[in-house]
């Protein structure tokens, strides 16, 4: 094969992986502005999490229970801000000063031990990524949180992220989370069983275990920040 035979095989090659990655970020695009008027009945993470049920019991299910933003206790989406995302109405989808803390705080620890994610950010993961961690995955993540601070308002973001979030091995979602650990509806949380729930998020599964004195202090300091979160 020639120099030129080559040439043109690249290019297509080239031409090819273009279009792939043109075409993807188009189906993202569609499903992002669907989603803006119609609610997901499942999410990349619940997916995933089903299939691992799944390998050890063929007939688990999720537990998964959609219900409006008026229907979440206003403790609840405060208490989430106020520990995942302080600036969450005021940013265009990322912290940049929460990012550069957490790159502060890696490079000292020497390993990735905070992320800097804004709720928008843990957003897109969550509805069409992975957990696993890459510089590809967050770049994805990136494009995806532009798209929907894009078409999307912050009401409908927060709606669409306590709705789908995980809250324990299985559970995904405001109203399944306050079910699963108060045997109430999402609307009755008080501040601080919102609090409670709202600092299981970063190792959800793992603090549904046991909450140790630790994350008890904690979900005291987010209680505490509560009434200075502003809610869209």
């Amino acid at each position: 094969m020639n120099t030129a035979s080559v040439g043109t095989w690249v290019r297509r090659i080239l031409f090819g992986i273009f279009l792939i990655v043109l075409f993807w970020h188009l189906w993202l695009l569609a499903n992002v502005l669907w989603l803006k008027w119609f609610n997901p009945d499942s999410t990349s993470f619940m997916d995933i999490r089903l299939a691992e049920l799944r390998e050890k019991d063929s007939s688990a299910t999720l537990k998964y229970k959609w219900v409006p933003y008026e229907k979440i206790s206003v403790n609840l989406k405060r208490a989430v801000i106020a520990s995942e995302d302080g600036s969450f109405i005021d940013h265009d989808g990322f912290d940049w000063d929460g990012i550069q803390k957490a790159m502060e705080k890696n490079q000292k620890k020497g390993k990735p031990v905070a992320g800097g994610s804004t709720i928008s950010q843990q957003l897109s993961k969550n509805l069409f990524l992975s957990p696993a961690r890459s510089y590809i995955r967050k770049a994805e993540e990136a494009v995806i949180t532009v798209m929907i601070e894009t078409f999307w308002d912050k009401r409908r973001i927060l709606e669409v992220y306590l709705n789908v979030v995980e809250w324990g091995n299985g559970v995904f979602g405001a109203e399944a989370a306050a079910q699963r650990y108060y045997k109430i509806s999402a609307d009755r949380l008080s501040a601080a069983q919102a609090a409670h729930l709202a600092v299981m998020l970063p190792n959800p599964r793992k603090y549904e275990l046991g909450f140790n004195a630790r994350l008890a202090n904690h979900a005291n300091r987010v209680q505490s920040r509560m009434i200075w979160a502003e809610v869209p």
